[in-house]
């Protein structure tokens, strides 16, 4: 095969609807602040966008804020937490998306605010008795940031329990939705966040744009100074005709979610089967082996070879035209190692490659057998 394309936790291929939908946004040039028809036909369809992903989520229009993706939402929300809700001290874990975890450590030492870290049970799950008694530790204003899914190793975080929490302790809550949003079904009502993040690129969305939901009458002003727009939460001419691609892709996941989430799933499940048949020295990192525990979208998977030989591996799967990654897309270019996996693993399994596969509704079984046979052949090398 001469291209398979296994890293869709990266980024997804952009529907052919949500294609077309953009080509005609691009027609349709007015800007969205101006008062004549031109301006008028724009802000229309940005305000359908924002109505469309809040009904999908059982919000209210006004708390959908529409950014430039998953990374800035979550430094909006992070920093204007600090400035603008009196936010002394922030509880999160070492295994968060570094859109995060960098956010919170600049915020540690640059302006003070107190961090503090979840411990994590042996699969990299946050403690929740740990994360209770870091609430009752003071009177200090919290926020917690925990992600919802993992975006390496795909755990899956029971939110309820720390919206629970969090609402006991009168604790703001952020969850990083990135690898959720367009997977799973969200209702803000029931699972009450007080923050979360999206990203259109990681469900067959445009790259560019993502949303932050910010509960109604937060308290919580801009990051980007100018202009009114997006309720003042972000100055700046919208990008139309991403927020429209976004919102074409945020309604075909959802309205294909059931179809599709049930065909990725199989390819998931397969894939763990063949791996254990194939490579039964193979590990699963975290619970992505665990189809309950785990998101359906992703696998993680160790493999038994040593450092030196490792360090060919993801070219060689490269030449061979197979995409995936060592981890986030965020650290492939880097030489370190995944900061999740030294948080879950010992020193020994940390020098055994872990590759992360990463699914979508355009891959098949055949497209898996090759992958896994490539790795096997490489192996016995």
């Amino acid at each position: 095969m001469e291209n398979v394309y296994l890293d869709n936790a990266a980024t997804t291929r952009v529907r052919d609807t949500v294609i077309a939908k953009m080509q005609e946004a691009l027609g349709i040039y007015g800007n969205p602040s101006s008062t004549h028809s031109f301006g008028r036909s724009a802000k229309t369809a940005v305000e359908s966008a924002r109505k469309t992903i809040a009904k999908y989520m059982n919000a209210h229009p006004s708390e959908i804020i529409f950014t430039s993706g998953g990374t800035e939402a979550d430094n909006m929300i992070l920093r204007c937490a600090l400035r603008d809700l009196g936010v002394q001290t922030i509880i999160t874990t070492k295994i968060e998306h570094h859109a995060v975890l960098h956010t919170v450590e600049e915020l540690h030492e640059k302006w003070g605010v107190a961090l503090h870290f979840v411990d994590l049970d042996e699969y990299g799950n946050p403690k929740l008795s740990h994360l209770e008694s870091l609430l009752k530790a003071d009177t200090t204003k919290k926020l917690v940031s925990l992600m919802h899914v993992n975006n390496e190793v795909g755990n899956i975080i029971e939110l309820d329990p720390v919206c629970a929490l969090c609402a006991e302790h009168n604790a703001l809550f952020h969850s990083d939705t990135v690898q959720s949003v367009g997977h799973f079904l969200w209702d803000v009502q029931q699972t009450p966040v007080d923050f979360l993040t999206a990203a259109a690129h990681k469900f067959h969305g445009p790259k560019g744009v993502g949303f932050a939901y910010i509960k109604r009458n937060s308290g919580m002003g801009c990051m980007i100074s100018g202009g009114a727009q997006e309720r003042g939460h972000r100055a700046g001419t919208e990008s139309f005709h991403n927020i429209v691609g976004l919102e074409e892709a945020f309604t075909a996941a959802y309205d294909n979610l059931e179809e599709e989430k049930a065909y990725v799933t199989e390819l998931k499940r397969y894939f763990i089967e063949k791996v254990n048949q194939e490579i039964p020295d193979a590990k699963f990192n975290g619970y992505s082996g665990d189809l309950e525990k785990s998101t359906y979208t992703l696998v993680n998977v160790r493999l038994p070879m040593d450092a030196q030989k490792a360090l060919m591996l993801l070219f060689h799967l490269d030449i061979k035209g197979i995409a995936c990654s060592k981890g986030s897309a965020c650290q492939s270019g880097s030489n370190k190692g995944s900061h999740v996996l030294t948080e879950i693993l010992d020193e020994e399994e940390q020098q055994k490659p872990s590759i992360r596969f990463s699914f979508s509704k355009y891959n098949t079984k055949e497209e898996l057998d090759y992958s896994i046979s490539v790795l096997k052949e490489f192996i016995a090398q």
